[in-house]
């Protein structure tokens, strides 16, 4: 059994990895502002106590791999991580990202095993994130409105970060993760109307417009800057809209389709206004 710290240990991917490492059997540390010990990625200081006495690591950068500052931030924590003994770090990236791909090479010239899980834009992006709150009031405005994106579940990118984390034949890979189908913002709207038996509307609008309303929500300039990062460089490079087979190859299963993951989520209720 492996001393195992999950780096985002309650976000969207990270607290599935942890339930599955725990019914396992393994001593899972969570790294995250409100564990004990703490670790928060704006305080470097933090990190050595976390890492302390922990074999394998799994690493999620909050808000994302592409934003200025990430890429010196993983530089020392892998500085820390081989400090503290840790023999092997499996890295959560993005697919399509370039500013990304620069902290995978951090990783993968450590020295450390490694392995890079590269993920598509998540399913949970419109029930657990910024998606929400438009579906939820009835009406979706986003750009780049007909790009089409192989959208991964995060039970797989879980799945998959498992197998990473705990079996030696996946070090030193690359794995790129799709879902089985390609939908653009309209069909996927369309798919959450018709399932959740609600009048949802979408409506197609520039970026520009787009992340003015944002400004004048008051939403932070980092954040707008991600979004306009990852509306242009990455929903519009068409490599992005590949599907990939490497969840078959890793799992030895099909990808979970987007309309399992949206009958599961009307079950839990949360597309209905009352939810909040």
């Amino acid at each position: 059994m492996s001393n195992i710290l999950v780096i985002g240990g309650t976000g969207k991917t990270g607290r599935k990895v942890v339930n599955r490492l725990i019914k396992a059997g393994h001593k899972v540390r969570i790294g995250s502002r409100s564990a004990s010990p703490a670790f928060d990625w704006e305080q470097p200081e933090t990190w050595s106590e976390s890492l302390l006495g922990m074999d394998i690591v799994y690493i999620t950068f909050q808000p994302d791999l592409a934003v200025p500052g990430a890429l010196e931030a993983i530089e020392e924590l892998i500085r820390k991580a081989k400090q503290s003994s840790v023999r092997k770090v499996v890295l959560l990236s993005g697919k399509g990202e370039r500013e990304a791909e620069l902290c995978e090479q951090v990783v993968i010239h450590s020295g450390l095993d490694y392995t890079i899980v590269r993920a598509s834009w998540f399913n949970q992006n419109f029930s657990e994130s910024f998606f929400l709150e438009p579906i939820l009031e009835g009406s979706v405005a986003l750009p780049q409105a007909d790009v089409k994106v192989p959208y991964v579940d995060t039970d797989d990118i879980a799945d998959v970060a498992v197998a990473a984390l705990l079996n030696e034949k996946h070090n030193g890979q690359i794995y790129q993760l799709t879902g089985p189908r390609q939908l653009t913002f309209k069909e996927v709207i369309q798919e959450i109307s018709e399932a959740t038996g609600r009048d949802i509307a979408f409506t197609p609008i520039a970026l520009s417009a787009y992340t003015q309303v944002m400004k004048q929500q008051g939403v932070p300039s980092d954040f707008i800057w991600l979004i306009e990062y990852l509306f242009t460089e990455v929903l519009g490079n068409p490599d992005n809209a590949e599907i990939t087979h490497d969840i078959e190859k890793v799992l030895g299963r099909k990808p979970k389709d987007f309309s399992e993951y949206v009958k599961e989520t009307v079950a839990k209720g949360v597309w209905h206004p009352q939810f909040v």
